[in-house]
């Protein structure tokens, strides 16, 4: 079928004709919006936050690594040392309203954030655990290792729990926050 309408082409266009169709398809096509597969980008990797929020919010990773940054140096499920760089889960719930701070009180205590992994795996936080008016520990998102990005294993994002014996809610490759509420 291919060969055919080439031959159709030829015959009507001549073979000069169609060397100049061939050469705007090559070169018109990435500025018309038409992407070859083998250089399609790859879907963006991002975030959501959802659920009993004034704000739902859709992260990438330019957006998250726009956000003021923090490391921390832990040992990973496997015991090995690593710096893992991200921000701080309060701040991403504060840029989508969650109640915080001086709202958390009375009926927002009892909202909890529901973390969503690609496998579908879940960890639950309460969110005072996340809260720096209730604690000085922080629950960061992580987007790099050791200077890197995240493994395709581990990330794009991540959830780091320091000082957790357990490393059970240290979801990786995480894709939904949902703040929710027990009933």
């Amino acid at each position: 079928m291919i060969i055919a309408r080439y031959h159709a082409t030829r015959r009507r266009w001549g073979q000069s004709g169609l060397l100049a169709l061939c050469l705007l398809m090559l070169f018109a096509a990435p500025s018309l919006g038409v992407e070859h597969p083998d250089t399609a980008s790859a879907p963006k990797a991002e975030v959501r936050i959802t659920g009993k929020v004034g704000q739902p919010l859709v992260l990438t990773e330019t957006d998250i690594a726009l956000l003021p940054q923090k490391s921390i140096d832990v040992s990973d499920d496997h015991g090995v040392h690593a710096n893992y760089r991200g921000v701080a889960l309060a701040s991403l719930l504060d840029r989508a309203k969650a109640p915080l701070g001086k709202d958390l009180r009375g009926r927002a205590m009892r909202l909890y954030l529901v973390v969503h992994a690609a496998d579908g795996y879940e960890a639950v936080f309460a969110l005072p655990e996340l809260d720096p008016a209730f604690t000085d520990k922080v629950v960061l998102l992580v987007n790099g290792r050791d200077g890197h990005s995240l493994s395709a294993e581990e990330g794009p994002f991540r959830i780091i729990v320091p000082d957790e014996k357990r490393h059970a809610r240290w979801v990786r490759q995480v894709t939904t926050l949902a703040i929710e509420e027990a009933q």
